[in-house]
C-alpha cells in the first residue's frame, strides 16, 4: 500500500500539470467557483512545481540543489515584503503571502519548463554522444 501512495506522489511531482487538473476538477465539483478553483489548484500546484524543479535538478546534474531553492523562495518573500511596504505602507501578510505564493508559481512553472526543455536535450545528446 505505501508503494501505490510513493507512485501516486512521484506522478504528480513528476507531472505537476496533472496535479492542477485533478485539485481543479475536485475543487470545481465542491465549490461550483472556475475562479476559486483555478486559485486552489494554483496555489496547490505551486508545492508541486517547487518540489518538481528540486528532483530535476537532481535528475540532470546528480546533486541537490535543495539549498539554492530555500534560498531563492526566501531572498523573493523578502522582496515581496519590502516591495508591498514601500508602497501601501502597511503590511498585509495574507494578501504579501498570496502574491509571494502566485509569483512562485510563475517562477518554478517557468524553471521547470525550462529543465525539462533542457533535460530532454540533454538525455539525447547523451544517447547519441554513447552510440
Amino acid at each position: 500500500m505505501t508503494g501505490f501512495f510513493s507512485s501516486i506522489i512521484a506522478t504528480f511531482v513528476t507531472i505537476p500539470l496533472l496535479g492542477y487538473i485533478i485539485v481543479f476538477v475536485i475543487s470545481k465539483l465542491v465549490t461550483k467557483q472556475h475562479r476559486k478553483s483555478v486559485r486552489i489548484a494554483i496555489d496547490v500546484t505551486t508545492l508541486l512545481l517547487i518540489i518538481a524543479v528540486h528532483y530535476f535538478i537532481k535528475a540532470i546534474w546528480d546533486t541537490s540543489l535543495l539549498w539554492v531553492i530555500l534560498i531563492i523562495l526566501l531572498i523573493v518573500a523578502v522582496v515581496f515584503v519590502i516591495v508591498h511596504w514601500k508602497v501601501k505602507h502597511d503590511i498585509q501578510f495574507s494578501k504579501v503571502f498570496k502574491g509571494y505564493w502566485r509569483f512562485n508559481f510563475l517562477l518554478f512553472g517557468f524553471i521547470y519548463i525550462i529543465l525539462i526543455v533542457y533535460g530532454l536535450f540533454y538525455r539525447v545528446s547523451m544517447s547519441i554522444s554513447m552510440s
